[in-house]
């Protein structure tokens, strides 16, 4: 069967919480709005907790193990003071066959750029300056031996699905040549230095609160709230992910067009907060990986646009992008974020966007 349909998902979310034998099993359930395409959101009226129900694992995990690696996630990139901390977990059942992760609420604003930008990258900078754990204590988080190759590789699997998606010759021959540019990166030996990053940083994960919560002190900050694909990799994919043109226009509650003064200023922000020796060591870094994050999300668009029609998975493991599981509203978004970003005079402004900040960040 399906995973969850909109209306049992609160009555099977209650038979979770009553089987776990959970202290908030009596709590009033109040269904948030559909704004993801991988987790409902239910809030515990009156307990400070969020439960996020996964409708998918988008690291095409089983089950159990899409469970343990959001665990991870929030555990970790928690200590940073950034992030919501998690409060239980309730695993796979009859009830809820993806289970759900317990999560801190946390209440505040959507992000409003340019203005939170810095907030935004100030919060990133906390989770890459948490010290490097040892490679064994690194997992079920992803660790590979050559991050770079790494990225190239879940492009290409992402772009098998391009000829299908139907974008044009237009569009397939920058896809060609942006991959050809990143296999040429990865045969070169030198490598920034690595980090846990959130690789999902975009401006609509963040929630902006007043001070006197998460982080000390009073002043307002951003949190992310929405950690499932942390890794151990390059800050300057999420510095990427969270100022490219296909990021900050992706959710309608954060909806805005950066300038390249804007992205220069959000850099020079994330610099100042890691450090001269950080910076320096990633700023050679930031267009290289800002055009490898951008053809993954617009690879990832192929993709959505390739498989978002298939009926919804029997099993509750794995990746699932069926719109059976979305409400129409999301879907319709969601289906013109993609044809947008897409499309060649879109494709053309970042390209040029690209090439602006080559000149900028060269000066610097």
């Amino acid at each position: 069967m399906p995973i969850h349909v909109a209306d049992t998902l609160l009555t099977s979310l209650h038979a979770a919480l009553i089987a776990q034998g959970s202290a908030w099993a009596n709590a009033p359930l109040e269904r948030l709005k559909d704004k993801g395409l991988a987790h409902d959101h239910v809030r515990l009226c009156g307990t400070g907790v969020l439960a996020r129900i996964p409708k998918q694992s988008q690291l095409q995990l089983s089950a159990q193990d899409n469970l343990a690696y959001q665990r991870a996630c929030f555990e970790r990139a928690s200590v940073a003071g950034h992030a919501p901390h998690l409060r239980g977990v309730l695993p796979p059942s009859l009830h809820l066959p993806r289970g759900a992760l317990l999560v801190e609420e946390i209440i505040g604003r959507n992000a409003t750029l340019p203005v939170d930008l810095g907030l935004i990258v100030q919060a990133l900078a906390s989770i890459h300056a948490l010290p490097l754990p040892d490679s064994a204590q690194r997992l079920p988080l992803i660790n590979a031996p050559d991050p770079l190759q790494a990225m190239l590789d879940e492009v290409y699997e992402q772009a098998r699905h391009v000829p299908v998606a139907a974008v044009g010759s237009d569009v397939e021959s920058v896809i060609d040549a942006g991959l050809a540019r990143l296999r040429e990166a990865c045969a070169q030996v030198a490598r920034p230095p690595r980090h846990l990053i959130a690789f999902d940083g975009h401006p609509g994960n963040f929630i902006i609160r007043s001070g006197g919560g998460i982080a000390s002190g009073s002043q307002a900050e951003a949190v992310l709230v929405d950690l499932e694909k942390c890794r151990y990799s390059y800050p300057g994919l999420d510095l990427a992910h969270a100022t490219l043109y296909t990021s900050t226009t992706w959710d309608l509650d954060s909806h805005a067009v950066l300038d390249v003064a804007d992205v220069v200023g959000a850099y020079s922000t994330w610099g100042a907060a890691v450090g001269v020796q950080a910076a320096h060591a990633a700023q050679a870094w930031h267009v290289p990986l800002r055009r490898a994050m951008w053809l993954w999300s617009i690879t990832w668009c192929a993709k959505w646009r390739a498989l978002s029609c298939e009926a919804a998975h029997v099993s509750a493991d794995g990746e699932d992008w069926s719109t059976e599981h979305s409400g129409s509203a999301l879907v319709v978004h969601v289906r013109g974020r993609v044809d947008h970003y897409l499309s060649p005079a879109v494709v053309a402004r970042v390209l040029a966007e690209f090439d602006a900040l080559d000149q900028a960040l060269g000066r610097f």
